[in-house]
C-alpha cells in the first residue's frame, strides 16, 4: 500500500490505495516507518516526492478500520516515553529526520492524518483544485501525529486552532493563506519536478544543512508538544464525549454531549 521508487536519484514515495482515496491504515503507517528508513539509510537519494495515487493525495486516518482492532490504537500511540516519537508520529515527523528536501505533491483530497504528512514535508506543492483539512475533531479527537510541532512555523496560533476545531475543508487558497501551501499549481506534477530541477543544483550538503538550521530556527519544545498529543489523545478514545461525536460524525443528530473534564 506504500509504493517506493528510486529513480535518478528521486525517491517517490506513493500512497496506495486509490478506491479508499490512499486513507490511511494501520498497515500503511508500519511501511511508511520502514519507507522513511530505506531512504535514510539510501545516501545515493538527492530528494524525496510523496504523492498519492489517483486523484487524491489521501482522505485520512481510516478511522472504521483502525478502531477496529484496539491493539491497533495501541500500537500506534505506544511509546516507551511520553516525549518520544510514536508510530502515527514517525509517519510525519520521520520526513523531518531526513537529510534531503521532501516535497509532498498534493492533487484532490488532502485532509486529516494525510494533511498531517504533508505538513512532515519541506514544501508542499498544491493543486488549484484540492481541499486540506485537519479532521480529528470531527470524530471527538485532537491532531497528534505530530504536526503540531512543524505547524507553529506555518501558521499563526488562532488560525492553528481554528482549523482544528472546525475540522471542515478548506481550499487550496485558502490554505496559502494561512501558510500550509508552499506553491499553487494546475499542474502539480511539472512544478514539483520544477523545484527539484532548481534543488538538484545545489551541493546536497548545502540543502542538508540549511534544512537543519531552519528546522532548529523554528523548533519549539518538540517532546513537550508529542507528549502532550498523545497523552491528550488517549485522555479523549477515553472520553464518553468522544464516543458520542463519532456518532454525529456517522449522521445521528439527537446528540447532547457531557460538560466538558477539566485539561
Amino acid at each position: 500500500m506504500i509504493k517506493l521508487e528510486k529513480l535518478n536519484n528521486i525517491a517517490t514515495v506513493t500512497l496506495c490505495r486509490a478506491q479508499k482515496q490512499n486513507a490511511l491504515s494501520f498497515e500503511m503507517f508500519v511501511q511508511l516507518k520502514k519507507t522513511i528508513n530505506n531512504i535514510k539509510q539510501d545516501r545515493s537519494i538527492r530528494a524525496v516526492i510523496i504523492k498519492g495515487e489517483g486523484e487524491h493525495f489521501c482522505a485520512g486516518l481510516d478511522v472504521a478500520g483502525v478502531m477496529a482492532s484496539p491493539f491497533n490504537i495501541v500500537k500506534l500511540l505506544f511509546k516507551w516515553l511520553p516525549g518520544n516519537q510514536n508510530l502515527a508520529q514517525k509517519a510525519v515527523l520521520g520526513w523531518q529526520s531526513l537529510s534531503v528536501p521532501v516535497i509532498a505533491q498534493i492533487d484532490g483530497n488532502c485532509l486529516g492524518g494525510g494533511l498531517q504528512i504533508a505538513l512532515g514535508a519541506d514544501y508542499r506543492i498544491v493543486n488549484n483544485n484540492a481541499k486540506l483539512a485537519i479532521m480529528e475533531a470531527r470524530w471527538g479527537l485532537c491532531p497528534d501525529m505530530g504536526a503540531n510541532v512543524v505547524l507553529s512555523g506555518l501558521v499563526k496560533r488562532d488560525h492553528a486552532q481554528w482549523l482544528a476545531s472546525h475540522a471542515n475543508p478548506i481550499s487550496a487558497q485558502q490554505a496559502e493563506q494561512l501558510g500550509l501551501v508552499t506553491q499553487l499549481t494546475d499542474d502539480t506534477q511539472t512544478a514539483t519536478h520544477t523545484m527539484l530541477n532548481t534543488l538538484l543544483e545545489r551541493s546536497p550538503d548545502t540543502l542538508a544543512a540549511i534544512k537543519r538550521i531552519t528546522q532548529q530556527s523554528y523548533k519549539l519544545n518538540q517532546r513537550k508538544i508529542l507528549a502532550k498529543e498523545t497523552f491528550s489523545q488517549v485522555r479523549l478514545l477515553l472520553n464518553p464525549n468522544t464516543k458520542k461525536a463519532i456518532a454525529k460524525a456517522k449522521g445521528k443528530t439527537d446528540i447532547t454531549y457531557n460538560n466538558a473534564k477539566r485539561w
